[in-house]
């Protein structure tokens, strides 16, 4: 099979799934479908370990999207299927210009699709029965048409005979469902990488070419490299200097000082915002001094040891913080952004250890965030399996924290565990908890292409 061949298959099957239906269990289906079809197309290319891997969590996306059918489950099983495709067709390129290229296609497809000699084959028709198809029944099928349309107009009666029927169909919403279809199967199968991606990605390697290694050219012009080492140094003796004097106050605050438990929200809050900027700003100040031959530089040990005293002491900064969130979640149980928060701080301290090994395996800047996208799209995934909804209820009950009814309502997939907990407490029946009964008697009446899987699973209420 061609190109053309899966754009017009991938298309008939997003018809046929999404036509008059909802979001749920068909884009789980499309999902595998292309899934299945990029495992036949590339069948010979499945080389690595990398396209295995890409596969399984593709399966399993979709799985979990036609389970909990939310915006985490979509973004793991959308990042998974590209993922899978670009690695496969695009093996040399970095998969961070994925993104990048989404957004170029997006705009770059509406035009290249009338291109049609750059996706369509250009073939003579040898076939006789073919010949008298086409010679026979399409050509005068369609002048037939556009004269019916044509004398419908000039005659009520006639046009009767042809519009007094009805066809349960919705033309328009067809219509937009396979024009919508055809264009995300040509994003996906026909997309367009510019030269300029793959000039441009060796930028994107992990390691120096020979020639970056022996270049020494300074950021500044007014500065050469002495000065720039130099000015180095004395940075990031500075700040380490600071960071140490703001992580002993943090500790002294954290661990010695008593603070009402009424001020413990904002203190946590600004505490926690002031590590994320830290972090942020703690990687550009490495990715800025240890850039291109400057990691090559033998004058630079000094340097070097300075800044992996700065990723050390940012390290504790992230573990002190860690305890900090967990203070406060002992206070006042678990949410959605305190989650987020150990998320954020676990990809810190990954983010950390690989700026470590840049610098001692003098790695490149784009090393760095290499590594880091597939630790993001394991989060990701990660937020999309584990049923965090159901966690955070049941943890908060079991310790009486964070156990207000509307709270508990308007967290994701804990049902069962929020109706035995409503009803223990007499709390059933209030409105928020009723327009989330309703809502899930409306999910539960869903068409079968429509549905999330989770609400078929959840009891009836007693």
């Amino acid at each position: 099979m061609k190109k053309h061949h899966f754009i017009l298959v991938s298309s008939l099957i997003f018809t046929l799934l999404f036509y008059n239906q909802g979001l749920g269990v068909n884009l789980a289906l499309f999902g595998m479908a292309l899934t299945a079809l990029i495992c036949y197309h590339f069948q010979e290319q499945f080389t690595s370990r990398t396209h295995l891997v890409l596969v399984l969590t593709s399966v399993l996306s979709c799985f979990a999207f036609a389970w909990y059918g939310d915006f985490v489950s979509f973004l793991a099983l959308a990042l998974s299927v590209l993922f899978l495709q670009f690695k496969t067709q695009e093996n040399n390129l970095k998969v961070v210009q994925v993104f990048p290229l989404i957004i170029v296609n997006a705009f770059a497809s509406l035009g290249r699709i009338l291109m049609f000699s750059q996706w369509l084959p250009e073939r003579k028709i040898h076939n006789n029965l073919a010949k008298k198809i086409i010679a026979y029944f399409i050509i005068p099928l369609v002048f037939l048409g556009l004269f019916l349309i044509v004398y419908s107009f000039g005659s009520a009666h006639f046009s009767s005979l042809f519009t007094d029927y009805y066809l349960d169909i919705d033309v328009w919403q067809l219509i937009i469902i396979a024009v919508l279809g055809f264009y995300i199967s040509f994003n996906f199968w026909n997309y367009w990488i510019p030269e300029i991606c793959y000039e441009k990605n060796v930028l994107l390697d992990n390691d120096f070419s020979t020639e970056s290694k022996n270049q020494r050219q300074n950021t500044f012009s007014f500065l050469d490299i002495d000065f720039e080492r130099k000015s180095g140094e004395i940075t990031l003796f500075l700040l380490n200097a600071l960071l140490l004097v703001f992580i002993a106050t943090y500790i002294y605050e954290q661990f010695f000082e008593v603070i009402q438990t009424s001020n413990l929200s904002a203190d946590t809050h600004e505490r926690v915002n002031a590590v994320i900027f830290s972090i942020v700003m703690a990687v550009g100040v490495l990715l800025f001094y240890f850039k291109g031959g400057f990691n090559f530089d033998e004058k630079a040990k000094k340097l070097k040891r300075l800044s992996k005293i700065w990723i050390f002491l940012n390290a504790v900064l992230i573990t002190s913080t860690i305890f900090k969130n967990s203070e406060y979640i002992s206070f006042y149980g678990l949410t959605y952004k305190r989650l987020g928060v150990y998320a954020f701080l676990i990809l810190a301290i990954i983010g950390l250890f690989y700026a470590f090994l840049k610098i001692t395996k003098q790695k490149t800047n784009a090393y760095l965030f290499n590594q880091m996208l597939w630790y993001f799209y394991a989060t990701i995934l990660l937020c999309s399996f584990i049923n965090w909804g159901n966690l955070i209820t049941t943890y908060n009950i079991s310790v009486n924290k964070g156990v207000e009814p509307k709270f508990l309502s308007n967290l994701n997939f804990n049902d069962d565990a929020r109706r035995e907990y409503f009803l223990l407490h007499s709390l059933d029946g209030q409105f928020i908890e009723s327009y989330r009964e309703e809502e899930i008697a409306r999910r539960q009446k869903d068409p079968l292409l429509s549905k999330v899987f989770y609400y078929e699973f959840v009891k009836d209420k007693k």
